[in-house]
């Protein structure tokens, strides 16, 4: 298997990032969405796995840090959205 064929676990730019801010740019694009409109805050993480999978032929083995980046991106997510309803008040 050539250097060009041989799978790879990150193309260059494209390694998983655990340093994500839930302020600024992402809290507002969340905060002033539409009710019925959906936003992931994690999708570029998601696109980056199944960008991994394409270039691996499947293999999840090969992408397990992508993977793990995306659950710890939700996670923090999650997190972030349960402190700032607890923050909030019923009425305004």
């Amino acid at each position: 298997m050539s250097k060009k064929d041989s799978p790879t676990t990150s193309a260059p730019g494209d390694a998983p990032s655990t340093d994500t801010q839930w302020t600024g740019a992402t809290a507002t694009r969340f905060e002033t969405k539409a009710y019925s409109e959906y936003f992931d805050p994690c999708q570029e993480a998601a696109n980056k796995s199944i960008r991994c999978l394409n270039r691996n032929g499947g293999d999840r083995e090969m992408c397990s840090d992508f993977f793990q980046a995306y659950r710890d991106c939700k996670e923090q997510w999650t997190a972030a959205r349960k402190e700032a309803r607890k923050k909030s008040s019923w009425f305004g």
